[in-house]
């Protein structure tokens, strides 16, 4: 036997390997064969409202759990803070220009650090204060020194909104109240679930 036959081979035992691997992968996505032209059946049910709404399970409430008033018409309405078993506390919410003009994002929001300022527009600049224990929590950054917050803020149009997210460390599990600060925003006191 020569080297050639052997590499031959091997090569058609890979080639095997792959397509005994796409058609077994091929097969359990399949949907079971028999197309009868019935429709899925669906386990939940359609609300009557006829909207999508998110529901308590996503995080976000009905009800904001603040409102902070801002700059040129802003308005940032925060709708859940749960803390993360991985020792981080993310706020979602709405940044809503809820002027007549358009509203430019003002470049404070991002905050005053080097690091996060060359990374553009963010919401870099928020933080959070716990009273109780005296510390202040700022935004957390990846390892690029990117800020772990909505970046890339557009000015707005009058009425549009967009959603937004911030992830700052833990604070300890007995703290629930924090005060939440963003640059030229209203200082509003948040719960913290999870």
């Amino acid at each position: 036997m020569s080297i050639r036959f052997t590499a031959r081979a091997r090569r058609g035992m890979v080639a095997f390997t792959v397509v005994a691997g796409l058609a077994l992968g091929a097969s359990g996505c399949g949907g079971g064969g028999g197309d009868d032209g019935k429709k899925p059946q669906t386990s939940a049910s359609a609300s009557k409202s006829g909207g999508s709404q998110p529901s308590a399970q996503e995080g976000q409430s009905s009800q904001p759990l603040a409102e902070l008033k801002g700059p040129n018409s802003l308005l940032l309405q925060i709708t859940s803070v749960t803390r993360d078993s991985g020792g981080f506390v993310t706020v979602n919410g709405t940044l809503k220009n809820d002027g007549a003009d358009t509203a430019i994002i003002p470049s404070n929001l991002s905050g005053n650090e080097t690091e996060i300022i060359k990374n553009g527009s963010s919401l870099g600049g928020a933080t959070l204060v716990d009273s109780a224990g005296k510390k202040r929590y700022y935004v957390l950054r990846d390892t690029d020194g990117r800020p772990l917050t909505t970046t890339g803020l557009p000015a707005l149009k009058a009425g549009q909104s967009l959603p937004v997210f911030m992830q700052f460390p833990s604070p300890p599990t007995s703290t629930t109240d924090v005060d939440f600060q963003l640059p030229g925003f209203a200082t509003s006191t948040i719960k913290i679930s999870g």
